[in-house]
């Protein structure tokens, strides 16, 4: 039996699929990416925005021909839109055998097994535990990043409630997951030959308060450390009023933790971060981004904005495009506001245009797209650590082979490249060099193999 699995939406919603790879690989099952060659299917979703909702239910909604057709025998949808729509679905999609809230992936052997046991046109059966149900580790997972960089997962919900949020309705309240199974599980992936270690969960910086009461994610991170196999390991989504300086002191003093920080501000407006139910001011902001760079003097700060949030005015973004321009953030990502049902913010006066957001949008990443530029060129001179993703087509020549790489400041999958070029040697996927940059294009930069 060959089971087609498509993961959609955040890095958290990978972890969530490679541990239910990794049970069904127990239970003897195969995969394949081929739609022709399934004889059943899953489907992780996502809904954090409407963009994203979207691309969930198309893809369901391609499966399920499949299943009326009778290719597949068996269509089981889980994740977030899942756990919010599971009556539309129901309604709407009569194909989808059985649905999985967020909290009852470990069931997805028991709802395969169940829907081609009964043979029957389809099943129509739910599992849905607890929504505060607490995470475990210690999982086996199959590995679907290539093998290089993975992610742990060390905690699910969130308890931050920000008015355009939609995730603690959906994913619950902040849990941690035990210390002791988070090392089990990144001392499984180092086994694997993972050796980027990426460290994820809605929020970081609040790892171990329900458990330990404190905040646990510096301890862990020196653990982490000590794990032999990991080259580099990278800190998402903190959040900036919760980053302490013992956080601060532990990525300046562990030689393995990147120099690397994810931290969502939203916006450089006090009245818009206030209505957005968030806890910082621009002022807190530029103080630590200050204290970040002061301490750290060559740390990479990537953040996200949301605009055109209901009520923002161009004077509301002429105060983000002036903290944008003078902090002079190394990576940075815009989103427009999407109008979630069933969070204050959508119902809120004053929502502004789509043509308003997106010009808003365009116009900060314009300012942006300038300061990356010249930060890339910035770069010029310096040498680097960097670790090559791969080679690039028909690049031996006599000048050398050509690889493609990222350094420190770029995550996978979301930042830029390093081209390292008149390479005299054979590299392999992995491999960790220095690297002397010579020149930059836009948002990457270019350099040559130090030996």
């Amino acid at each position: 039996m060959k089971i087609l699995f498509v993961s959609l939406g955040c890095d958290k919603n990978r972890v969530d699929t490679e541990v239910m790879l990794g049970m069904l690989h127990s239970r003897g099952y195969d995969f394949t990416d081929d739609e022709s060659e399934a004889e059943a299917a899953v489907v992780n979703t996502c809904c954090f925005i409407n963009d994203a909702k979207q691309e969930s239910i198309d893809a369901i909604l391609e499966l399920a021909e499949l299943r009326k057709a009778g290719q597949l025998k068996a269509l089981i949808v889980t994740g977030c839109l899942a756990q919010r729509y599971k009556e539309e679905i129901q309604d709407e999609i009569p194909e989808v055998d059985e649905i999985l809230g967020v909290t009852s992936s470990d069931k997805i052997i028991e709802a395969i097994d169940e829907t081609l046991a009964r043979n029957t046109i389809f099943s129509h059966k739910n599992y849905f535990d607890d929504i505060n149900k607490k995470p475990v580790g210690g999982m086996d997972r199959i590995i679907t990043t290539g093998g290089l960089f993975n992610y742990l997962k060390i905690a699910e919900g969130c308890d931050k409630h920000c008015t355009y949020c939609i995730i603690p309705k959906v994913r619950g309240n902040y849990r941690s997951v035990p210390m002791e199974q988070l090392l089990e599980d990144a001392n499984k992936l180092a086994e694997k030959g993972v050796s980027e270690l990426l460290i994820v969960a809605q929020e970081t910086t609040l790892y171990g308060t329900d458990l330990y009461g404190e905040k646990k994610l510096p301890e862990l991170l020196h653990k982490l450390c000590e794990i032999e196999g990991f080259k580099w390991i990278r800190v998402l989504y903190c959040y900036p009023e919760e980053i302490t300086d013992e956080l601060i002191q532990t990525i300046k003093s562990e030689p393995k933790i990147c120099n690397y920080l994810d931290i969502p501000i939203q916006s450089g407006s006090d009245k818009i971060l206030k209505k957005m139910g968030r806890r910082t001011s621009n002022a807190e902001i530029r103080e630590l981004v200050g204290k970040l760079r002061k301490e750290i003097p060559d740390i990479c700060i990537r953040t996200t904005l949301i605009s055109g949030f209901p009520g923002e005015t161009a004077e509301d973004h002429n105060e983000t495009m002036a903290l944008v321009r003078d902090l002079r953030f190394d990576r940075l990502g815009v989103f427009t506001y999407s109008q979630e049902e069933d969070t204050p913010a959508a119902t809120m006066p004053d929502q502004v245009s789509e043509r308003v957001k997106t010009t808003r949008r365009n116009k900060l990443m314009k300012l942006q797209q300038e300061i990356a530029f010249e930060a890339a060129n910035e770069m010029v001179g310096r040498d680097v650590d960097a670790v090559i993703e791969g080679r690039i087509t028909d690049s031996d020549d006599d000048d050398g082979l050509s690889y493609v790489a990222r350094t420190y400041k770029d995550a996978p999958d979301i930042d830029g490249y390093l081209f390292v070029t008149g390479v005299q040697r054979e590299l392999m996927t992995g491999d960790y060099i220095k690297v002397h940059i010579t020149g930059s294009n836009e948002y990457d930069l270019i350099g040559e193999e130090i030996i």
